[in-house]
């Protein structure tokens, strides 16, 4: 009896000591997200997406053995903040990876930290000057600004649309995104005939469409912005009856998009990843299972609609898991280096190949255009 006792005293010994070993050794993942402020619709799914999946992972063993443990701060949708975040991430959580940045103007305010401490950093923004000029331990997952102008003067040219009118937002997408426009929009035949801004917390865009409204030869509106000013502008712009088509760049891309601009969505298109329309994917589309995958784990999770900003840090997620696992070590250069060397990873944002001098890994091909009918997303023709 006594020898019983004491080899099961042994073997609960040898259970709590592994435990204690796994649960005191977890690989960091650090998070920045603008889960609040006008940036909230692209930083909630975010963090749910991330919270999902680092669970998920835990439930199926860890990485490397090792279980993951989120350390997420929200910034508010202020940049200033971002910064000041990530530095505690960094100095005083000490995490292994970084995969948050929501906006722009957040992950460019934390990436000279980033840079000075040498740790990788997935951001989930999209302007293209995150990784151009490409910057060491900088990645990210979204499409950029620049391939979503183009994207967008694609489709505008194959319609016979040569006289476009922009309407950016002033922050770091909508700046980037207008700089973009601007710079691509002669390579597809097209003239900014009007060039109109606005500010990310404005109410109102009357004035702006007013004058776009007015301006001689016009033939589409292009609203590049994110967060709640896109969806204010859809409004006016019905209020105004602009009877020109309308497009979005991809920083609207979800159901609460259509939610917060309402009937005035219909008809508006918009280059997104294929995650909106997952059901309506061609069977033999490579990226069919992970978007439908990930858009049933979601929706049953958080009982609320998928959105391709959580699809992002769904992503980001997955790159940093699969560069530590190809590492075999939370090594920060040898993460750095697995990431960098990424080859075919299917995204819900895309197919991904990246290189020491792209690290974002996608073509326009992984962008999809699509139009508002009935109120849902659907595949533009």
């Amino acid at each position: 009896m006594n020898k019983s006792i004491k080899k099961l005293a042994a073997g609960a010994v040898l259970i709590l000591g592994a435990f204690s070993a796994f649960a005191a050794d977890p690989i960091k993942i650090g998070s920045v997200l603008s889960v609040t402020g006008p940036a909230a619709f692209l930083g909630d799914p975010e963090l749910k997406t991330l919270q999902m999946y680092v669970e998920d992972i835990n439930k199926k063993g860890g990485v490397l053995g090792r279980p993951l443990e989120l350390v997420h701060y929200d910034d508010g949708s202020d940049a200033g903040k971002a910064n000041g975040f990530t530095k505690r991430l960094i100095e005083d959580d000490k995490v292994d990876v970084l995969v948050g940045g929501t906006t722009t103007g957040a992950t460019m305010s934390a990436a000279p930290l980033v840079e000075k401490a040498g740790i990788p950093f997935i951001s989930l923004a999209g302007a293209v000057v995150i990784v151009e000029p490409v910057k060491k331990w900088l990645f990210k997952t979204p499409h950029t600004d620049r391939m979503a102008a183009e994207k967008v003067f694609e489709d505008m040219k194959k319609r016979g649309i040569s006289k476009v009118a922009l309407l950016s937002e002033t922050s770091g997408f909508g700046g980037s995104g207008k700089k973009e426009s601007e710079g691509v929009a002669a390579k597809y035949g097209i003239t900014l005939v009007a060039n109109e801004t606005y500010g990310p917390k404005d109410t109102d865009m009357s004035p702006q469409l007013t004058k776009i409204k007015g301006t001689p030869g016009v033939q589409a509106v292009f609203i590049f912005g994110l967060g709640q000013g896109p969806a204010i502008a859809t409004k006016n712009f019905k209020q105004l009856s602009v009877n020109l088509p309308l497009y979005h760049a991809h920083g609207v891309a979800s159901e609460e998009f259509i939610k917060l601009a309402g009937p005035a969505a219909e008809g508006i298109r918009l280059p997104a990843a294929a995650l909106l329309v997952a059901n309506k994917l061609n069977d033999k589309d490579p990226q069919k299972p992970v978007a439908v995958g990930y858009s049933k784990a979601f929706e049953a999770r958080w009982k609320t609609d998928v959105s391709t900003f959580g699809g992002h840090a769904y992503d980001g997620l997955m790159l940093a898991v699969d560069a530590i696992k190809r590492a075999n070590s939370t090594d920060k250069t040898k993460v750095r280096d697995a990431l960098e060397a990424t080859k075919g990873y299917v995204g819900t944002g895309g197919i991904v190949n990246m290189s020491a001098t792209d690290h974002m890994g996608l073509d326009l091909s992984a962008f999809r255009m699509l139009e508002v009918k009935s109120g849902d997303w659907s595949i533009a023709q």
